[in-house]
């Protein structure tokens, strides 16, 4: 019988049961956040904030926080949502992505940023918890060192034993419908949680979870979708015939390994590499906003080497006519001491908050989750997987072709889905109830101030609907 801490600091018991079944018998410590610095008035939905003790000894502190649904919180699902990285705090899931709120874009003069409502959140349709994993990723901590330890596999159990315990001190959505997404290197750990999460159901674990479905964006899946930016950028005509077919001569489709790389294939590697050199990879119509700032050092996946004079670089705060200047403006916001104070953070038990925790190490102990998926199809798991198509990091080729090397019927083919009577992307449903979506353009996350959220919440609308 294990010991663990609760809201207040102090010890009450944990019981642990696991014969027909496992029960989780404990509370979290949940505030609600009526006002927050930089927002203009009250807000005009349930915000609370708080922590979920897990592990053994209760020794990392996951902070979370949670919206209700703006429609019709009994009836509408709710979803677990995981920011990718591995590490990147929850705080961008909510400002930057799929949340009510978004920071105003106007120059930074010394104030505190100020936040503005979005208009089209996923926070209409679902109630929504967004949650700081793994450790010391966001506001989350852990209290020994044995705590602060990262791997896919941790992040997955810590995951679950979170919901659970959440799900025990918020009964009354014990009975919605229950969905996990996430996006980018989300794509390894979810499936892995959903399918976890599903076996404690069968075990008997309590409280059940009524897991209907799961929703991913431009998520990592087998660890090869670079392997795409190759086609794709032949596709968007980002590279020549000449070397397109150059490359597929002499790398013979490997385009990842280096290890057994000819010599003339590492010489088209490195063209190919000096051809995208100044894009934008995560968005190619985007410019290349490269910056640096007390706040966050960005640190971007690429397909390339960072160019020698990047961390020179005199750029010292980004332009604000990028789509990263939001980050900026969140750095100055979350180490802001009365925006601490108003989300009931924990005095002392973080410095600086950064959106993205890149540089502690993470133990990448699931390799891939495409036999995951497979599982949680024939369990008859819903399942959207939808992508930008215009993003080099994780192309949409990829994921297209590890979807068809499930070699599962379609029983609704390809064809445009709309938004606002715009065209805005195109889908494919199969037996398996996995559907496939793309997003055009500059409609997929990322999509502040005056780019078009519609879509994306369109597409929510539909799945949750």
């Amino acid at each position: 019988m294990a010991k663990f801490s609760s809201c207040n600091g102090k010890d009450f018991l944990f019981v642990l049961l696991l014969s027909s079944y496992l029960s989780f018998q404990v509370a979290t410590c949940g505030s609600i956040v009526k006002f927050l610095p930089g927002f203009s008035g009250p807000l005009p939905f349930l915000l609370e904030t708080g922590y979920v003790g897990v592990g053994e000894k209760e020794d990392v502190q996951v902070f979370y926080y949670f919206i209700e649904s703006e429609n019709n919180p009994k009836e509408d699902p709710l979803m677990l949502w995981l920011t990718g990285g591995p590490g990147c705090s929850a705080l961008s899931g909510l400002v930057f992505e799929i949340g009510p709120l978004e920071f105003k874009k106007e120059e930074y003069n010394g104030s505190l940023p100020n936040l503005i409502l979005k208009p089209h959140s996923w926070t209409k349709v679902s109630s929504i918890i967004f949650v700081d994993l793994p450790v010391n990723t966001g506001f989350t901590y852990a209290t020994t060192n044995s705590g602060s330890q990262r791997s896919d596999s941790i992040l997955v159990h810590q995951t679950h034993q979170f919901f659970r315990k959440w799900l025990v001190d918020h009964p009354k959505f014990q009975s919605n419908k229950i969905y996990i997404g996430g996006d980018s290197y989300s794509g390894i750990p979810l499936p892995v949680i959903a399918q976890e999460i599903i076996q404690a159901n069968e075990k008997g674990v309590q409280p059940w979870i009524n897991l209907q479905g799961y929703l991913l964006g431009n998520a990592m899946t087998t660890r090869k979708e670079n392997n795409y930016a190759i086609p794709f950028a032949h596709g968007m005509g980002l590279i020549s015939d000449e070397l397109y077919k150059s490359l597929q001569i002499n790398c013979k489709g490997d385009y990842i390994n280096e290890e057994s790389r000819s010599i003339l294939c590492s010489k088209d590697i490195r063209l190919f590499e000096e051809a995208i050199s100044g894009l934008n990879t995560a968005h190619i119509l985007d410019p290349r906003c490269e910056w640096l700032d007390d706040t966050q050092k960005i640190q971007r996946r690429s397909l390339i080497k960072y160019p020698s004079n990047f961390l020179t670089s005199n750029l010292r705060l980004p332009s604000s006519s990028c789509r990263s200047y939001p980050y900026f403006l969140c750095g100055i916001w979350a180490n802001d001491d009365n925006v601490r104070k108003a989300l009931h953070i924990r005095k002392g038990s973080m410095g600086k908050w950064s959106r993205c925790t890149f540089n502690i190490p993470h133990e990448k102990d699931i390799f891939n989750s495409y036999d995951y998926h497979v599982n949680l199809s024939k369990k008859g798991i819903r399942s959207l997987i939808y992508s930008g198509d215009h993003d080099l990091l994780v192309p949409f080729l990829g994921t297209q072709a590890w979807i068809r090397s499930l070699n599962y019927s379609i029983v609704d083919d390809w064809r445009q889905w709309y938004a606002n009577d715009q065209v805005a992307g195109y889908t494919r449903t199969y037996s398996n109830q996995m559907t496939f979506a793309t997003v055009k353009v500059r409609l997929l996350f990322l999509n502040f101030y005056n780019y078009n959220y519609i879509p994306i919440f369109s597409l929510a609308y539909t799945y949750f609907t």
